[in-house]
């Protein structure tokens, strides 16, 4: 058996030859590639997605910032120089950003740490006096909160999300700088509205709203909402995101308090697809200790015919829900492995999710279920969705969790699509040795 090093190596080169062949199709050439003379690696910052490669390959393909010339490719490590870097969301110039090392985005433009006190600082919000104008003892739960500290928290957030929400614009590559830690802390990285994005190699961590707003008509007891993702597309297209890890460490959601009875929750999503996005590629990523991962449709009516997504080769672990939830769309997922053992507090209610109509193909992958768990609560739906399966294993054994699920579920899960995927390099047609394979090949610093 091929050693660890051998594997990757071999990987390293197959990336190469499949980022070749896209390029040379979408007409770029080869002189996009930088290689280094002494490792005789290719720039991972000039690499494209490869043909046939998931929903992000259909059409144009995506190629992010390839066709950067040398005055727009930037190598950042503070938060100031990515701002700089990124300029206006509305410049569609191919750009390059290449990210060393970790950026704190809760810092200043000189590069000072920024907290909680210093978002809120001048407009009159605190956290006692909210929770005492909107308790709902005295407060009611039949309207959200309204009137002085809830506009002094919005402009606490409004303030937070000015340091923090980083707008990426139209052919642009995000990547981390191999060997480095590369990756974003605290921050949410926002591709809206925009067409032909590449995110690599990064670790996004801790993306923390500092202000959660109250809602108590959200469910029967009220919930904490929180506002960043650490990416969110909305009305995005052809968006490549590929090789990197998601986590809330180091403030896991077991250090979050509980008000008016309910979780005072910081985090929102890790990667959400939404408000008609579509053609996007999510592959040989981690998603680690969090609660809601991946949203696919922003509502039940968000745009039919987009929301088109193929997630393939990730890793889901320690995740509560959402990986993912779908709507709507036609979303394929293949060779990812699942594990629901609970990890740091993070105790998973469900894996795949499909409501709203979703067109789910799920096949090849692994679920590792402990024991005591079931089968019947790793999918969810409302009745309308489906989810055709082929070929997934749980705890190494061929299960349909389908059948599993409707069998325990007055709403059923429909088990046949309109559509069949096409764009499907790098499928796998078992499932066997998942869990293995995607330990040492997904997440950032991977790449090299």
């Amino acid at each position: 058996m091929a050693s660890p090093s051998h594997r990757r190596s071999l990987r390293t080169r197959r990336t190469v030859l499949a980022s070749t062949a896209a390029v040379a199709a979408a007409g770029l050439g080869a002189a996009v590639f930088a290689m280094n003379a002494n490792a005789g690696a290719v720039d991972l910052a000039h690499q494209v997605l490869p043909a046939k490669d998931g929903w992000a390959a259909s059409g144009t393909g995506t190629t992010g910032g390839a066709q950067a010339d040398s005055a727009h490719v930037f190598t950042v490590s503070t938060r100031a120089q990515l701002v700089a870097a990124l300029g206006s969301a509305t410049n569609s110039t191919a750009k390059i950003i290449r990210i060393k090392g970790t950026i704190d985005a809760n810092t200043n433009d000189a590069g000072k740490k920024l907290t909680c006190a210093d978002y809120a600082a001048g407009t009159g919000y605190s956290l006692a006096a909210y929770l005492k104008a909107y308790d709902p003892a005295t407060y009611g739960r039949s309207k959200l909160p309204s009137g002085t500290q809830e506009k002094a928290r919005a402009a606490a957030q409004a303030a937070q999300a000015k340091n923090i929400a980083f707008k990426v614009p139209a052919n642009t590559t995000l990547v981390g700088v191999p060997g480095t830690n590369a990756g974003i802390t605290g921050g949410s990285l926002q591709v809206k509205s925009v067409d032909n994005v590449i995110v690599r190699n990064l670790t996004f961590s801790a993306t923390e709203d500092c202000f959660p707003q109250w809602d108590p008509t959200d469910g029967s007891t009220g919930n904490w909402n929180s506002a960043y993702d650490s990416v969110t597309l909305r009305g995005a297209t052809h968006v490549w995101a590929d090789h990197n890890t998601f986590t809330d460490a180091p403030h896991l959601d077991s250090a979050n308090p509980k008000y008016y009875g309910r979780e005072y929750q910081i985090h929102d999503g890790a990667l959400d697809i939404t408000n008609g996005s579509d053609l996007v590629t999510v592959e040989r990523n981690q998603f680690t200790n969090h609660d809601k991962t991946m949203l696919i449709g922003s509502s039940d009516t968000d745009s039919v015919g987009k929301l088109r997504v193929s997630i393939h080769h990730n890793v889901w672990k320690g995740i509560v829900q959402r990986a993912p939830l779908a709507r709507i769309g036609q979303i394929h997922i293949y060779n990812n492995y699942f594990d629901t053992t609970t990890l740091n507090g993070y105790a998973p209610l469900y894996t795949v999710n499909s409501r709203a109509k979703a067109q789910v193909v799920a096949e090849y992958n692994a679920w590792k279920l402990p024991s005591g768990g079931k089968t019947a609560k790793l999918l969810s739906g409302d009745g309308t969705g489906s989810v055709a399966t082929t070929g997934n294993l749980v705890n190494g054994t061929a299960t349909d969790l389908v059948a599993a699920y409707n069998a325990a579920n007055s709403k059923k899960l429909k088990t046949t699509v309109n559509w069949k995927p096409a764009l499907t390099a790098g499928l796998q047609t078992t499932a066997q040795n998942l869990a293995t394979e995607l330990a040492g090949t997904t997440g950032a610093g991977v790449l090299s």
